[in-house]
């Protein structure tokens, strides 16, 4: 036999085939066909890995405006999409709408001709003059040199709440839903109108809209959003366990979704990619249906990004999944959905997002994945994805970035799998006379004053009772913190840099034995740096 390095020449192969009866013609084409799939892969695999700083997902309510303003293709491309050109947003992912009902032109799904709780959204209207809303974002990103996804929310159940978000095929078909309005349930936020993948008429549907978008536009992936909702078998709707059989049902069509990819990009000569973005758990993956290791063990996903309104993990332990199996990941940067006014305001400062992606950065991560932030002109699309400038930049520390809240909310129990503090907000400490306590701060940057900047540190606590700040005793990972003052919101430390350390940082408050006790509902640690400002000696 013809073989060499340990592999059949394409002759080997053809003359064994022959020899077992399949025509030469065939067996000719076998191998040219056996060629181009090694050879889609290999170009899947080269464009899975390319640079991506910043993806910014839209959910595409970019034409949600007030009813005087034009409905033009500028005033479209102006609200979230124009002034990302020349940033670090290397790719947009695009959310035409909910399930089913989309702005961009298609036979396979209904037309959505109006936004959530029937405001005003034109985007629909793009189509009826021209380009429709998908191609004019894929063509602006591609001339401005930035990937374009299509992101399909795999069970969005908005219209559990909004009717006119109900598409008429949910309509026709109640059976494929999860339950009817005012049906109760242990978990699933209540989501009635979730579509049942146990149902194979919704998994044909799901994969019939995909093939839809992968053959008639010119996106350079596909993303399958499991995070908007979570919710996709029966069982967790009623606190029950999600079964093996059903987790394949979603990895067959994760194969065929693959499968369909793949032959598009042969056809068309360029990669077609598969992007996921899931709860950052196996475990918790695995309790909602979806079965993350086998999907990359099986090469049926590119890309991952992980959470968005709760983080169960450090990134660290996405990202070594991840690259375990040769996927890059993003970790999800997304509002924090605190019920408290300051902390939820604090947490969505730009200084607290650098914060963010710092750590993120530090994990490993391939890039950092923006949900639900669309102010196109903010500093943050030019600054996240340069992880070295994000060093000495402002920053802002908190103790706990995001809500733990929809954790149990999804999934019964799903706390169990949370492997990090709950944030402050969502468990203050009592603060008891004559008592000290410790809380932890995560920091992601070192703070050295070698730079040449000087750099101010800052402690602030919020508590039910300003009026004590000047009792309060603070330690800073053990280095005693001058006295507090009383800043308005916030009782305020001053710390030297050289107390703050790259990882967790240990806060402690005590109150001296007299008094009452106070409930400490947040803190933050603060750094701040000069321009070009020597150092203080």
């Amino acid at each position: 036999m013809c073989i060499q390095n340990g592999r059949w020449t394409a002759i080997a192969v053809i003359a064994w085939l022959v020899g077992v009866g399949v025509t030469a013609a065939a067996a000719e084409d076998a191998v040219k066909d056996r060629a181009n799939q090694a050879e889609v892969k290999r170009q899947r695999k080269e464009a899975a890995h390319r640079q991506r700083r910043i993806i910014m997902n839209n959910d595409g309510n970019d034409a949600r405006t007030p009813p005087d303003e034009p409905r033009t293709y500028e005033n479209f491309l102006s609200k979230r999409t124009a002034a990302l050109a020349g940033t670090q947003v290397d790719a947009v992912f695009y959310c035409s709408g909910v399930f089913n009902l989309y702005h961009h032109h298609s036979k396979e799904s209904e037309a959505r001709k109006h936004g959530d709780q029937k405001v005003v959204d034109w985007a629909w209207e793009l189509g009826e003059k021209g380009p429709d809303s998908l191609t004019t974002i894929v063509d602006f990103g591609h001339k401005n040199k930035m990937e374009v996804f299509w992101s399909m929310r795999m069970n969005d159940t908005h219209d559990s709440g909004d009717a006119a978000l109900l598409c008429q095929w949910k309509q026709d078909h109640p059976e494929y839903l999860m339950g009817k309005k005012g049906d109760k349930f242990v978990a699933g936020g209540r989501r009635w109108s979730a579509v049942n993948y146990e149902v194979p008429e919704v998994r044909e549907k799901v994969f019939r809209l995909f093939h839809d978008v992968a053959t008639r536009y010119d996106v350079d992936g596909l993303e399958l959003d499991f995070f908007r909702h979570s919710i996709f078998f029966k069982p967790q709707m009623f606190g029950e366990p999600v079964t093996q059989q059903q987790r394949d049902l979603m990895t067959e069509l994760l194969r065929q979704i693959r499968t369909m990819a793949d032959e598009t990009a042969a056809k068309r000569g360029r990669p077609m990619l598969i992007a996921v973005r899931v709860p950052d758990s196996v475990e918790y993956c695995s309790a909602i249906g979806l079965d993350l290791v086998r999907w990359m063990k099986e090469d049926l996903i590119d890309l991952m990004s992980v959470s968005c309104y709760f983080q169960l993990n450090a990134w660290k332990t996405s990202v070594d999944l991840g690259h375990a199996y040769g996927v890059p990941v993003y970790p999800c940067l997304s509002e924090a959905r605190f019920k408290d006014v300051e902390s939820d305001r604090v947490r969505q400062t730009l200084e607290c997002y650098r914060g963010r992606a710092l750590d993120a950065w530090n994990a490993g991560a391939d890039g950092i994945y923006l949900f639900n932030f669309f102010n196109p002109r903010s500093a943050l699309w030019r600054e996240l994805g340069d992880r070295e400038a994000l060093r000495t930049m402002d920053q802002i520390y908190p103790a706990g970035t995001t809500s733990v809240n929809a954790v149990n909310a999804w999934l019964a129990n799903g706390r169990q799998w949370l492997n990090q503090p709950v944030p402050l907000p969502e468990k203050p400490v009592k603060l008891a006379p004559g008592k000290a306590t410790t809380i932890e701060i995560p920091v992601a940057a070192a703070v050295s004053s070698k730079s040449g900047l000087s750099v101010q540190v800052k402690v602030r606590v919020l508590a039910d009772d300003q009026t004590k700040a000047g009792a309060m005793v603070a330690r800073l990972n053990d280095q005693q913190l001058a006295i507090g003052v009383d800043s308005g919101k916030w009782i305020e430390f001053t710390a030297e840099p050289a107390m703050v350390k790259q990882g967790v940082n240990r806060l402690e408050l005590a109150m001296p034995a007299e008094g009452n006790q106070i409930d400490v509902t947040d803190a933050i640690l603060e750094i701040r740096w000069g321009a070009g400002v020597p150092p203080a000696k």
